[in-house]
């Protein structure tokens, strides 16, 4: 007899959770996971809470080392080299057996005022804030690329764009600068989103907090955590901490992605701009000339990537009900690492590409010399000199331009001062008191950049002095990670104190 779809279901499934196929795409990927991820904090998670329920008088110390000895036994290595075991849903309850396995049933007051639910939070909470603090460490070093990029490039004239067309003379130093800028309030979101992250959940238990009388805080100050979520149904149904890593990340892709078209354009041939060391260049199988620029492609789709795998962070929340709930839980967090690490490789080997390039100085120097790119400096000194309306110098000076490039001549070099005034004269009804060498000052890209001094231009003084001020700022920076990490080390080392004390006095 011919088995119905149902049971053709069942026999392949299986009658008992979990089935066949739950498993294959969710549990075992839940639990690989997880093992790679949570196993450190986890353990500190049990540590820490067991040292609070001693000193709550919740568990009695004696049994306290029975349970500490269990969790020291756990074989960390041998955990994250695991495979998925059907008879446990996930990690937390394959380690709570080993536990009850190794000191009996009392291991199973390590759970008093404690919830899977609190507990994960915990846990997604301390990988995040190690990921971003690894983030913002690489995130740093590109800064610190860019300020000496800055500093070796403030004499570096080249020609800025708008509209992607030629604009006005500046120089590498300014760009590279605007990138620092940029780099720097993309560093600001994010340790505001570390400051989000780095709360605990720990007392929250399942949504209402707990009858025991537990000590919330000492928990947050045993796992490093800087604040406590003080509402229990917010600690385990928040998820804008995650939301908001999210955003940040996803706009310093998107800042860098800019950036990043830029430098694919400047290395044609026809730009020029630079070229990349050999171990950044890939060979064409069939053209031998080519130096594929294929570490900045692959940036460039990275970036993309690290924006779409955010943007998933975001989608998997919308919407979702305020509460303990798997969108916001396993399936979500792993698209928020990958988009982190993925951006930490990319500012890590961004970093080494541009230090290792060698910048063609000249041609972009001669490129600016033969710009129209520079008259609008010609514009503002016919302000100064000939006493006229911006408006009006704008209109000889683009009609200057205009008349020698419909004429065929595209360089600078054909604007004259006799080409000057028979403008001047038709549309001012007199000539200019340029002089030629006033003419020549304010045609020159050098010129142009020098006396560009006020705040945030590209006047090489004030790119040195904006220098050390970015320096400084970097210092701060840097000061910032070293304390944030020094507080997750300090707090590391207290609990291991406290568990070596208690295994010291019984030996």
């Amino acid at each position: 007899m011919k088995k119905s779809l149902q049971e053709q279901i069942a026999e392949r499934e299986g009658k008992r959770f979990p089935s066949k196929t739950y498993t294959s795409i969710v549990l075992e990927p839940a639990y690989n996971h997880a093992k790679q991820n949570f196993t450190e904090a986890m353990i500190q998670i049990h540590y820490a809470h067991l040292i609070m329920l001693v000193e709550q008088d919740l568990v009695e110390k004696e049994e306290a080392k029975k349970i500490a000895a269990a969790v020291r036994s756990i074989d960390i290595d041998e955990l994250k080299s695991s495979s998925y075991d059907s008879r446990f849903e996930d990690l937390f309850f394959q380690v709570e057996h080993a536990l009850i396995e190794k000191a009996g049933d009392i291991a199973g007051n390590l759970h008093i005022a404690r919830s899977r639910n609190d507990m994960g939070i915990a846990l997604y909470r301390m990988t995040l804030r190690k990921k971003i603090t690894e983030l913002m460490n690489s995130g740093l070093q590109l800064r610190k690329t860019f300020i000496e990029l800055t500093k070796e490039h403030c004499d570096t004239i080249m020609i800025g764009y708008t509209h992607t067309q030629q604009a006005q003379p500046t120089t590498l130093a300014h760009y590279f600068n605007a990138m620092t800028d940029t780099l720097t309030r993309d560093l600001k979101r994010l340790a505001a989103a570390y400051q989000t992250v780095n709360r605990s959940s720990m007392g929250a238990a399942a949504l209402t907090t707990s009858g025991f009388r537990v000590n919330r805080k000492r928990v947050q100050d045993l796992l490093g955590f800087e604040e406590m979520i003080d509402n229990a149904w917010d600690a385990v149904a928040g998820a804008d901490y995650i939301a908001e890593t999210a955003s940040a990340v996803q706009l310093s892709a998107l800042n860098l992605g800019r950036s990043i078209q830029d430098f694919l354009l400047w290395g044609t041939q026809e730009f020029g701009v630079f070229t990349l060391s050999a171990p950044y260049v890939q060979i064409s199988s069939i053209m031998p000339q080519k130096r594929n620029p294929v570490s900045i492609e692959h940036m460039r789709a990275l970036l993309s990537s690290v924006a779409g795998d955010t943007q998933t962070v975001l989608l998997m929340m919308h919407n979702t009900p305020f509460g303990d709930i798997v969108d916001t839980e396993d399936d979500m967090q792993p698209y928020m690492w990958k988009a982190i690490e993925t951006l930490e490789g990319i500012y890590r080997l961004l970093s080494s590409v541009l230090m290792t390039m060698e910048v063609n100085k000249e041609v972009l120097l001669n490129r600016a010399k033969e710009s129209f790119a520079n008259v609008t400096e010609l514009a503002d000194t016919m302000v100064r000199v000939d006493r006229l309306s911006f408006r009006q110098a704008h209109h000889v000076v683009s009609s200057t331009v205009k008349a020698l490039i419909e004429k065929g001549s595209g360089s600078l070099q054909a604007l004259t001062l006799d080409v000057l005034n028979e403008h001047t004269k038709r549309i001012v009804g007199r000539e200019s008191r340029l002089t030629n060498e006033q003419l020549n000052n304010c045609l020159s890209p050098k010129y142009f950049v020098d006396i560009r001094s006020l705040e945030g231009g590209p006047c090489p003084e004030r790119m040195r002095e904006t220098i050390k001020i970015r320096n400084e700022e970097q210092t701060a920076w840097e000061g910032w990670l070293e304390e944030k990490t020094s507080i997750l080390s300090r707090s590391d080392d207290e609990v291991q104190r406290i568990i070596n004390e208690w295994r010291a006095e019984d030996e």
